[in-house]
C-alpha cells in the first residue's frame, strides 16, 4: 500500500459509485419498496395528491423525483393521480434527478408504458426549475459520499482510503455538521456535505414557493455515532473497499442531521416507514387488493404489505421524513405519536 496515495472516503465513495451506477443493473443487488409492491407507489400517489391540496391546488407544480430507479414509483404515481386525481394528474410537470444513462433509459421505457406525462431529467436537485414543487426520495441519500472521523481528544481526525484499507489522518477541515455530538474516545462520526447542502437548498426553495419534500431511506434519528458504510455485491455484503465500481456502497442516512441543516423549513418526523405506510393505509389497501385473489395471489399481496411495513423487514429499519414550506400543514401520515 506504500506506493498509494490516501484518497479521502467521499471522493472515494463518490468515484466507485459513479462506476457502479453505470456499468452494473443495481437491482440485481437489491430490491427498493416500489419494486416490492404497487402498493407503495399507489399509497404515495395518494400522498401526492392530498399534499397537493394542502399546498393550495398550484398548476402547473413539479412532481419531482431524486434517484427514481427503474422510473417504477413515479410510473404508479402518476396512473393513480390519474385514476382518483385528475386535477393533480393534469398539473403536474414531471422531473427525475437521474445521472445514470442507463438508469434513464430504463425509467424513459416505464413512463412511456405507464403514463402520458413529458418527463425532463436533471443531474441535480439543484437543477429543478423554480416554482411549487413536491419532491420524492426513496433510497436516495443513502447513496451519496459520506465522510468519516473519528474523535481524538478534543479534536477530529478523518478516515482515508489506501488500497483496500482504512488510514487515519489528523483532520484538515471539518465541513458543516453534527460535530456537537459526544462521541466518545476513538469512535466514527459520520458526515455526508452532499445531503446536508440538499437539506439547505430545499429549506431555501421552500421559503420562496410552496413545497414539500419526502424523504425515505434506511438510517437513524438521534445525536448518533459510528461506522455504518457498507457494500452489496451480487447480492451479499462486501468489503466496501475491495474492486471499486463492482459493488453498491451506501451509509445510514442521519435523519437527525438532515433535518437540522433544512433551518427555516418545516421539519416532520422522521418516523418509521412501517408508521408512515400504515398511517396512509396499506392493510387496508391491501385488504382490498387480496379480495376476491386466489389464496396463493392473496397471501403474496399481504405478504409484500408486511416486507414493507413489519418491524422486523423494512418497518424499522427506514424511516420517513417530511420538509414542507413553513405555515404548510403537516403531510398525510405524519400525525403520529412519539417514539414512532
Amino acid at each position: 500500500m506504500s506506493g498509494v496515495a490516501p484518497e479521502r472516503l467521499d471522493r472515494f465513495m463518490a468515484r466507485a459509485n459513479a462506476a457502479y451506477y453505470a456499468r452494473r443493473d443495481p437491482f440485481a443487488d437489491f430490491v427498493t419498496a416500489p419494486e416490492i409492491s404497487q402498493m407503495f407507489g399507489e399509497i404515495l400517489g395518494a400522498w401526492v395528491a392530498v399534499t397537493w391540496q394542502g399546498m393550495g391546488r398550484p398548476d402547473p407544480f413539479l412532481l419531482a423525483e431524486a434517484g427514481p430507479g427503474r422510473g417504477t414509483l413515479m410510473a404508479d404515481m402518476t396512473r393513480l393521480l390519474a385514476r382518483v386525481a385528475p386535477d393533480c394528474h393534469a398539473a403536474a410537470r414531471v422531473h427525475l434527478v437521474e445521472t445514470s444513462p442507463r438508469l434513464r433509459d430504463a425509467q424513459r421505457a416505464a413512463l412511456a408504458e405507464r403514463t402520458a406525462h413529458p418527463v425532463a431529467w436533471h443531474d441535480r436537485i439543484a437543477d429543478l426549475p423554480d416554482g411549487p414543487m413536491i419532491l420524492l426520495a426513496n433510497e436516495f441519500l443513502d447513496a451519496l459520499p459520506i465522510r468519516q472521523f473519528v474523535r481524538a481528544g478534543a479534536g477530529w481526525n478523518e478516515r482515508f482510503v489506501q488500497g483496500v484499507g482504512f488510514v487515519v489522518q489528523p483532520a484538515a477541515d471539518l465541513p458543516e455538521g453534527p460535530f456537537d455530538r459526544p462521541v466518545p474516545e476513538g469512535e466514527i462520526l459520520e458526515c455526508c456535505p452532499e445531503a446536508l447542502e440538499i437539506a439547505r437548498g430545499l429549506a431555501a426553495r421552500f421559503a420562496r414557493a410552496p413545497g414539500t419534500a419526502l424523504v425515505i431511506d434506511y438510517g437513524y434519528d438521534g445525536a448518533l455515532w459510528g461506522d455504518s458504510l457498507q457494500a452489496l455485491r451480487d447480492g451479499q455484503p462486501d468489503w466496501p473497499l475491495a474492486d471499486p465500481g463492482q459493488a453498491d456502497l451506501t451509509a445510514h442516512v442521519d435523519f437527525a442531521a438532515f433535518a437540522g441543516a433544512a433551518a427555516g423549513a418545516a421539519c416532520h418526523g422522521s418516523v418509521t416507514q412501517g408508521a408512515l405506510l400504515t398511517a396512509l393505509g396499506l392493510f387496508a389497501r391491501a385488504g382490498q387488493l387480496a379480495r376476491g385473489r386466489s389464496p396463493v395471489e392473496a397471501h403474496a399481496i399481504h405478504d409484500a404489505a408486511q416486507r414493507l411495513a413489519a418491524p422486523d423487514r423494512m418497518g424499522r429499519l427506514f424511516r420517513a421524513l417530511a420538509i414542507t414550506s413553513p405555515g404548510l400543514p403537516a403531510p398525510p401520515g405524519f400525525a403520529v405519536g412519539p417514539g414512532a
